[in-house]
């Protein structure tokens, strides 16, 4: 969680040093993304206990969420989470062969992971009762392809001229993406998707 913070405050030397590092995708997974999806998790289940969530059509009011209803939700949101971070850095990898060069499934991975961070911390903010859920995911989808920007070239290390190309295909497919699997957990938050 120190290097996802890192990240949004010195985001050009982490960088660097991540490049330096060049963990495995299991290393990756097990000391970074599976903590900082289940400390998002657990802040955001706690928070969902405490303060409940705003329901109505034209009076808003706060109901309390059960621990269930709060396990499930939580769940589906770690779950799309992985979904999107390996399935999209596998989705990656053919789309930065398209743009002139031949990407490793780490480097796409490493470049997802970190990039999806501040999304994942966002996620901490959402029950607080002044914060709605939308409100969270675009401070996090910002960030996230704030760091998309500074990542891809440090990381992936694109020919300068399909550079920008392919941060934009890629910031297109990380929000669209992301913000389908928010709709759906919020769905299920709602209770109007039954899952488990």
């Amino acid at each position: 969680m120190l290097k996802a913070l890192m990240l949004l405050f010195d985001p050009a030397n982490t960088w660097e040093k991540i490049r330096i590092a060049q963990h495995s995708v299991g290393r990756l997974s097990l000391s970074f993304v599976l903590p900082l999806l289940l400390l998002s998790a657990v802040v955001e289940a706690a928070g969902l206990r405490r303060f409940g969530v705003e329901r109505g059509n034209f009076i808003e009011k706060i109901v309390p969420v059960s621990e269930a209803l709060a396990l499930r939700y939580e769940v589906v949101q770690m779950l799309l989470s992985l979904v999107i971070l390996y399935g999209g850095s596998a989705l990656l990898k053919p789309i930065g062969a398209s743009f002139h060069r031949r990407h490793t499934y780490l480097e796409c991975f490493t470049t997802l992971a970190y990039s999806l961070a501040p999304l994942f911390l966002a996620r901490m903010l959402s029950p607080l009762p002044v914060m709605n859920t939308w409100v969270c995911f675009g401070i996090g989808i910002f960030l996230a392809v704030s760091l998309l920007y500074r990542g891809i070239p440090v990381i992936m290390k694109p020919d300068p001229s399909s550079a920008i190309g392919l941060f934009v295909f890629c910031a297109f497919l990380l929000i669209g993406s992301t913000a389908l699997a928010h709709f759906v957990a919020d769905l299920v938050l709602r209770g109007k998707i039954l899952v488990l």
